[in-house]
């Protein structure tokens, strides 16, 4: 099968289409064929070596895939041949998804609706699952509640807006382009702002009547954080999905309000954890009230212009590889 494989940590160069042995499910394990990998931005910093958790080189990057259930080791009873599915994680974490086969343990695959199309299904792993814990295992976003979701458009950020329009809280959602606003619009968010525009935040918090938000789920905390703590209401909390560097911020902005700044990676997730957020997604797609939205496609060939599209500026949905 074709396969990426990084030899040595650096930039997208480092990514090479390599032609290896197709791997074969032990017992206890399931094979998939790939037809759909998702790009995350983690994946681009375990690939520089900027990352706490480190492979030893050679390996294969990627979290994330849909594709059809190939064949099953011995012992497995929950997933059959020619089921679709999608994947989070590999049964070997550094054999991952970018290539044409996985090998999965039976709790990193779940069904995949046939509504929801093989791209699509690459934004659930990790994408619709950060989402979905930053929203409601860490952030405790209630019905009724005001949430923002600074940095709406991309791939977790969509999958938010969503996930909390469904459960009945009011949503803010912020953008830094037309077509990025036009999305979050069509994503259900009840009020949409441009991140770029000076005085957005007053525009916040003229939308929530002057009281602020309860819950603000952060995209670049490097950029947002210190505004954000202005933005929350009496008890707020501050979930950071992403960062990329430092930022000063001020602390008595926490302190009247009793507001907190909460941290969250999808790799903290305990097993109970993961099992109640994709019985969660799975009846979000069920319901039709959940439908991940992709950005671009590439190649997997192309994985390096996959890995510069995910972390331009403006991102758009989902970034995804195609074997």
């Amino acid at each position: 099968m074709k396969a990426i494989r990084v030899h040595q940590f650096g930039g997208p160069e480092v990514l090479k289409l390599e032609e290896v042995p197709d791997p074969k499910p032990g017992a206890g394990e399931v094979l998939v064929r790939v037809h759909a990998a998702g790009v995350n931005p983690v994946d681009t910093y375990i690939r520089a070596g900027a990352y706490a958790r480190k492979p030893v080189p050679p390996y294969v990057p990627g979290a994330d895939a849909a594709g059809i259930v190939e064949a099953v080791g011995a012992g497995v009873t929950t997933v059959t041949p020619g089921a679709r599915v999608y994947v989070i994680g590999a049964a070997d974490e550094w054999k991952g998804t970018y290539a044409g086969l996985v090998v999965c343990r039976p709790e990193q695959v779940f069904p995949l609706p046939d509504r929801i199309s093989f791209a699509q299904g690459t934004a659930l792993g990790v994408p619709c699952a950060t989402a979905y814990r930053a929203l409601f295992q860490r952030g405790h976003g209630l019905p009724a509640e005001i949430v923002l979701v600074h940095g709406a458009s991309g791939g977790v950020g969509t999958a938010a807006v969503q996930l909390a329009r469904a459960r009945g809280l009011t949503v803010i959602g912020t953008a830094g382009s037309d077509r990025g606003l036009q999305l979050v619009r069509e994503q259900g968010a009840h009020h949409v702002f441009n991140h770029r525009s000076p005085g957005y935040t007053d525009q916040i918090m003229a939308a929530t009547g002057g009281r602020g938000v309860d819950l603000v789920i952060e995209m670049a905390a490097h950029i947002n954080l210190d505004n954000d703590l202005a933005l929350l209401a009496q008890h707020g909390r501050v979930v950071v999905v992403g960062n990329r560097g430092r930022i000063e911020i001020d602390p008595r902005r926490t302190m009247g309000k009793e507001a907190a700044i909460i941290g969250m990676t999808l790799f903290a997730a305990t097993p109970a954890d993961l099992k109640s957020l994709h019985a969660a997604l799975g009846e979000s797609l069920a319901n039709g009230t959940l439908t991940p939205v992709v950005g671009r496609e590439f190649p997997l060939a192309d994985a390096a212009r996959a890995h510069e599209a995910v972390m331009e500026a403006g991102a758009y949905g989902k970034i995804v590889l195609v074997p």
